[in-house]
């Protein structure tokens, strides 16, 4: 049966004109009012636009170089759709999918869009790789990048720096409705702290780049993160991004423009970033042993 790896992501445009239509397929179908739209493009205009489908193909094409077998990459709120390049791998002869999200918590959201799309190609099996925050080598990666920007921070100080475990948050009422979300995320995230505290940093949980929306959002977030670790007299923090693992917006943007910006106005001395893991390795490594556990499994 021929085989492919589908590598499935949040999605983004290349084109700010294509911003109204992308917006409106993150609100479930509902425009967004035209100030929203206006800050969107205000802020990919920022950072000169998002890499992150660049970052996916690579990642794609350094896991493909590793398996020997194809590799594709989909978004599940922009093109190319899994539809779209299900059909195109069908049509090469490809009869087998495993659907590996690129985000590790609630993977059932992007495995539902895949299987939908299978479906329509009629006698396409689709293997679907579980939540994977605990994979030993996504720890490991995470590890490495938040060492490797602790390491640029003096030695005389390096151990007082609060390490911020970040995520991008979702509205309570999803989390209400009992997506897995914030205990998956929780639980990776404790995983990481375990290895970092041991370095003697003080290490905290928070959530991102909230909705412009009024209702309530899974907190807390990062303008209380900076003032309760002001009040505790830390004057230096590093933001790990770990809920991410490509640079985009939320990083580009969120992190280093805006969050500078809160860290100023809390009274923080100095705010630091870890990078997203992106094409690293040992990130690599991670994708890789998912994608072979799945094949392992399926084989007669």
């Amino acid at each position: 049966m021929t085989t492919a790896v589908l590598l499935s992501c949040h999605g983004t445009v290349e084109r700010l004109d294509d911003l109204p239509a992308f917006v409106t397929n993150i609100r479930r179908g509902r425009p967004a009012p035209p100030e929203v739209i206006d800050e969107v493009r205000r802020r990919f205009q920022a950072i000169g636009g998002s890499p992150l489908m660049r970052i996916t193909q690579a990642q794609a094409d350094a896991l493909a170089a590793r398996l020997g077998l194809p590799v594709a990459i989909a978004g599940r709120l922009w093109h190319p759709y899994p539809a779209e390049v299900l059909g195109a791998l069908h049509r090469s002869g490809v009869r087998r999918v495993v659907s590996l999200p690129l985000a590790p918590q609630s993977v059932d959201v992007y495995h539902a869009v895949v299987r939908d799309a299978a479906a329509e190609q009629g006698g396409m099996e689709v293997r679907c790789v579980p939540a994977w925050g605990l994979e030993p080598a996504l720890i490991d990666a995470f590890v490495e990048v938040i060492d490797e920007a602790l390491a640029r921070i003096p030695e005389e100080g390096r151990a007082k720096v609060a390490v911020i475990l970040s995520a991008h948050s979702l509205p309570q009422r999803i989390i209400a409705a009992g997506d897995p979300y914030e205990r998956q995320f929780r639980a990776m995230a404790a995983e990481v702290e375990r290895r970092i505290a041991a370095r003697g940093n003080p290490v905290l949980v928070a959530f991102q780049s909230q909705g412009m929306t009024g209702d309530a959002w899974l907190g807390p977030d990062l303008r209380s993160t900076f003032d309760g670790l002001v009040a505790r007299s830390v004057r230096e923090a590093l933001i790990a991004p770990i809920g991410f693992v490509a640079d985009h917006v939320e990083t580009l943007y969120d992190l280093d423009v805006e969050a500078q910006v809160f860290a100023r106005e809390a009274g923080l001395a100095r705010l630091s970033r870890a990078p997203a893991v992106n094409t690293r390795p040992r990130f690599i490594d991670a994708l890789e042993a998912l994608v072979r556990r799945e094949l392992a499994q399926a084989a007669p």
